[in-house]
This record gives structure tokens, sequence and C-alpha cells, in this order.
């Protein structure tokens, strides 16, 4: 058991740590957790055990929900949710989980916004200061989120950028200790291209005790600023990267996959189907792995490309419970940073 003392200095009831997570997942007692009015940019800003503890509240708030209880934790707040970019599971999740935490959210697409017509980002965020209680943001470039973040003076979350999807790792963490009972130790296989995803999926790893290879065709690698922190701050062995798919899933207790040509690199779609071919998840890779080894993706998916259908829709497959997790993760964060301050 952890026991964390509120924010104002109270001690909270002990919270039960993530069962069999393995490794530090909660501090010594008496650790103080510190959230509220955060930000939420990467998962390196956050230790192990602030993390550990964000997927045990978000895993009681599962089961609330699954019950038929509703907290109004975030009760007149206000979400301003800005997209750069598409989204199904990004805005729908953070809206509904606005909702069941009882406040509300502002959809705003750049193209309506005064940050299509010149507005600096520093000014819109001093202004959307003013009005909201949190702001989640999903763009390109990562500098842009982190400008944004230097100069509001409420919380704000990543919802993706070009380098990073936090909030999607978490909640790929939080599937695997559901259906594998921990993470320590735990071997991810990670096979496609060296991406925004697996920068965080590498990133969780690290705090969360795994292990993670990763296979992806020269050149496509993860950032070198990501993996050397991964080196620098794992322990040996715990961060491989490949070019072999097949050596990368050999064993593996999970295996995960991504489109091939993200959004911004739809120009390069015919050439990386080319190149990326060998990298497809399918039934002789999937076979390679331990046999009750789950099947990944943080969706959308291009079948037929990174993933086979009888991949995909197989009893192997979780990426619908990823899909999921992606509201209970969101609430704990959204309640943690925006709300009063106080776990119950």
């Amino acid at each position: 058991m952890s026991v964390a003392k509120r924010l104002d200095g109270e001690v909270a009831e002990p919270l039960p740590l993530v069962a069999g997570a393995g490794g530090s997942a909660g501090g010594k007692p008496g650790s103080e957790f510190r959230f509220k009015g955060r930000h939420f940019l990467t998962l390196t800003d956050y230790t192990d055990a602030e993390l550990f503890f964000i997927l045990d509240y978000a895993r009681r708030l599962k089961e609330e929900l699954t019950a038929g209880r509703f907290r109004p934790l975030l009760a007149h707040k206000t979400l301003a949710m800005i997209f750069a970019k598409p989204s199904t599971r990004t805005r729908v999740s953070f809206e509904v989980g606005m909702s069941q935490l009882g406040g509300t959210s502002l959809y705003l697409s750049t193209a309506d916004l005064q940050l299509g017509r010149g507005e600096s980002v520093a000014d819109t965020a001093r202004v959307l200061s003013r009005y909201v209680d949190g702001i989640m943001v999903r763009t390109f470039a990562h500098s842009e989120l982190e400008e944004l973040a230097r100069h509001a003076t409420v919380p704000v979350i990543n919802g993706l950028t070009d380098w990073l999807h936090p909030c999607q790792a978490m909640a790929d963490y939080m599937t695997i200790l559901e259906h594998k009972g921990r993470l320590n130790d735990l071997i991810l296989a990670y096979v496609g291209d060296g991406n925004n995803m697996v920068h965080s999926l590498i990133q969780g790893a690290v705090k969360f005790g795994a292990k993670i290879r990763v296979a992806t065709p020269p050149g496509y690698e993860p950032d070198e600023t990501v993996v050397a922190w991964a080196l620098s701050e794992g322990k040996p062995g715990q961060v491989e990267i490949m070019t072999d798919p097949r050596a990368a899933v050999q064993g593996a207790d999970v295996v995960y996959t991504d489109v091939w040509a993200g959004m911004g690199a739809e120009a390069e779609a015919e050439e990386r189907q080319q190149i990326f071919r060998p990298y497809q998840v399918n039934e002789e890779l999937m076979g390679l792995a331990a046999a009750d080894a789950i099947f990944m993706h943080c969706l959308p998916a291009r079948r037929g490309e990174e993933v086979t259908d009888q991949i995909m829709d197989g009893p192997q497959s979780v990426v619908f419970d990823q899909a999921e997790n992606r509201l209970h993760v969101q609430k704990a964060i959204l309640a943690l940073l925006m709300g009063p301050g106080k776990v119950s």
C-alpha cells in the first residue's frame, strides 16, 4: 500500500498500488504527489511513481464508471481542445471524459482560431488561460506545444505532436497491465516506423520497468535523443534498437505496430509500403511471439498494410481495449491536473 499526501497537507486514504506492476510503483510511504496545475507534455516530466499513480487512479475511475458511478471532480471546469490534426479517439475521449467528470470542453480548430491568422502561440496561451481551466493540444510541431505551455497559466496536455504521444502510451501501458498483470521485465516488441508513438512507448518502458525492442527499416529509427535518454536512464538491455522484425518479436509478450505513413508523411506512402512490407504484423510474424502474446495498435490502422485482418480481428488483439483506455487514463490526468487537488 502507498500513502499519498493530499495537496492540503492531509494524508489521503491509502491507495493500492497497480497490481503486479513490479519495481517502484508508488514511492515510499509518505510520498507526496503534486499534480494540480502541472502540464502533461512528456512522460519524462513525471517520476515512475507518479505515472504508476496515474494508472492506478485511471483503474479506479474505470471501475467506478463500470459500476455506474460518476463523480463531478471537474464541475464548472472547462477544457479548451486545440486541434491542428484530425482526430477520432483524442477528441471523443477528451470530450466524453470531461462530461463524465462534470465539466465541459471546447473544440477549437486552428483554422477557426486567430492562430490561423497570425496571432502568436504565446498570446493565444495567455488569452485562453483567462477563460478556461486547462488546454489540450493536438498539433504538429512539439515546439509549439512547449511554447504554449511556457505562456499558459493553466495545465497544458499533449494530445499528440509529431514527436510524442504520451496519453496514448499511458493507455497502452494500462492495457498491458490489465491483460498481462505486470509491466516489470515484460517484453514489448514494436515493429514499423520510428515515430512519435514509439518515442512515448520507449519513455514509458523505462519509467514502468518494461523491456522494449524496436525494429525499423534503416533510416527510419526512433529519434536519437529519445534513444540516448532511454539508454542513460534505463537498465542495461532494457531498450534495443534493431532492423530485424523477427528478432524483435521473438518471444515477446506484446507486439505493437503503427501506420507506416502517419500524418505529415502521406506523400511518402507509396514508397514506404515497399520499404516497410517485411514489417507487416501477420500470422507468421505474430507466431514468433510468446504463445500468450497480445497485439496492439494505437489506431487508426491501415488494414492490409502494417497489419492483416487476421491479426487485427484475432483473439490476441486488444486494440479496442487500448482505445477505450484512452478515456480512463485521460480522465485521471484531467482530474489530477485540473481538479480540486485532493485524491479520494
